[in-house]
């Protein structure tokens, strides 16, 4: 099975999270902290950054790792990076997501998250991020 790492940005603000829903692909639909594929030499904050700047034309501080996610999914075994971040400049304008929500404690369970999100979402709940 191959494995894919990838980078994902829990956007926080007045005590709620970013979360979007895929608009494309077998996990069309599906809800997601926004991020993706960190490419060769680069780090996983700078991959961050710049998957944010092309999803959602928004520059973001990322501020402190959160956790390591592993999950395998049908076709591939997954390890995500996830970083507490913070927009510093931009409106987060979707580009290729479907559609975006502002969650708190209170809603985090009203969309359906991807499995390996869904365990980024716990983490959350636990610490009482928002």
């Amino acid at each position: 099975m191959r494995t894919i790492e990838v980078v994902a940005a829990v956007i926080c603000r007045e005590n709620k999270v970013f979360a979007t829903q895929r608009g494309y692909g077998e996990f069309k639909d599906w809800w997601e902290f926004p991020g993706g594929k960190i490419e060769i030499g680069e780090t996983s904050e700078e991959a961050l950054k710049r998957e944010i700047r092309e999803e959602l034309h928004t520059e973001i501080s990322v501020d402190k790792f959160l956790t390591t996610v592993e999950y395998d999914y049908p076709k591939f075994h997954l390890v995500m990076y996830c970083y507490i971040c913070h927009v510093i400049k931009g409106e987060l304008e979707l580009v290729e997501a479907e559609d975006a929500r502002w969650l708190g404690e209170e809603n985090l369970d009203v969309v359906n998250w991807l499995p390996a999100d869904m365990m980024v979402v716990k983490e959350i709940t636990r610490l009482r991020l928002c």
